[in-house]
């Protein structure tokens, strides 16, 4: 049951993405942050920030304890952060050659520290961060290894979804919805009130990335999946833990092989979701209308 006190938090979520969102889109630097889409349009990174921003401030609201509040703007903030690093470094041409976790390797190998390695190196240590501080706020009497056992496997969780939820960003509104159908269940748990504001904020910008009009980028993305891993990593022990890192390290690996796309075009059901909303064809200017409409 969603109490009064998360429906706030979820009302304030979408308060708080809207108005992050309009900001963004008015910043004097706006033309800096045009990319061009998978249909090559032009499309504004304001949805990033504006995300990162709103989600992670809201969670922090919603934390309930001051550990778990640092520990949301800590894994959001930094996520955010170094995914707006890449989103806006990573663009440049000596940059845009190195491609996945691997290209990132290769390039450093060379003596390169790529845009792509700050935000894996940022993402992973804020994730180890986000899981101690959420560790200092969990029952006493665990001996001293299980607890480093818990914030390894923690902070993996917590990078892990970033990064997973930044794979699925490759066509609009994928990796919002994706990272909405992990958190919504989690609103009437005990990590309900981490999780609320973030959904709440991706409602927000939901519209206007579904129009073409903003993207994620890595910023909102990283964000948005390391505040739902942080949620997951509370309200989950070592075992589970454990078996949400080996999902997720399995889902990372198969999109080096795997066009995560190509599986959703093919199966029915995620095919109709994933497109759900989103502008086609006949939603463009000038597009000829069918015959007899």
């Amino acid at each position: 049951m969603i109490t009064v006190r998360r429906g706030l938090l979820l009302g304030l979520g979408v308060a708080a993405g809207r108005r992050a969102l309009e900001m963004a889109r008015q910043t004097p630097h706006g033309d800096d942050w045009h990319r061009t889409n998978y249909r090559g349009r032009t499309v504004s990174l304001a949805g990033g920030p504006a995300l990162a921003t709103a989600a992670t401030v809201t969670a922090a609201a919603g934390a309930g304890a001051p550990s778990l509040a640092a520990a949301a703007i800590l894994a959001g903030g930094t996520a955010g952060a170094v995914g707006w690093y890449d989103d806006i470094v990573g663009a440049r041409p000596d940059q845009a050659t190195a491609k996945g976790f691997r290209g990132h390797l290769a390039a450093l190998r060379d003596g390169r520290v790529t845009s792509g390695m700050v935000k894996v190196a940022g993402v992973g240590l804020a994730g180890l961060a986000a899981a101690a501080l959420a560790e200092a706020d969990s029952p006493r009497g665990r001996g001293p290894l299980r607890r480093i056992a818990n914030v390894a496997l923690g902070g993996g969780v917590i990078a892990g979804t970033a990064n997973l939820v930044n794979l699925l960003d490759l066509r609009p509104g994928r990796a919002i919805k994706a990272g909405t159908l992990i958190a919504v269940p989690m609103i009437a748990g005990p990590a309900g009130g981490l999780v609320a504001g973030p959904v709440g904020a991706a409602a927000a910008v939901l519209p206007a990335d579904l129009a073409e009009e903003v993207m994620l980028g890595d910023a909102g993305a990283n964000a948005y999946g390391a505040l739902i891993g942080l949620a997951l990593t509370v309200r989950s022990g070592p075992w589970r833990r454990a078996a949400l890192l080996a999902g997720i390290a399995a889902l990372t690996a198969a999109s080096e092989k795997v066009s995560f796309t190509k599986v959703i075009e093919a199966t029915p059901g995620l095919r109709e979701f994933d497109a759900l909303g989103r502008r086609t064809v006949r939603d463009e200017p000038g597009a000829a209308s069918p015959t007899g409409s």
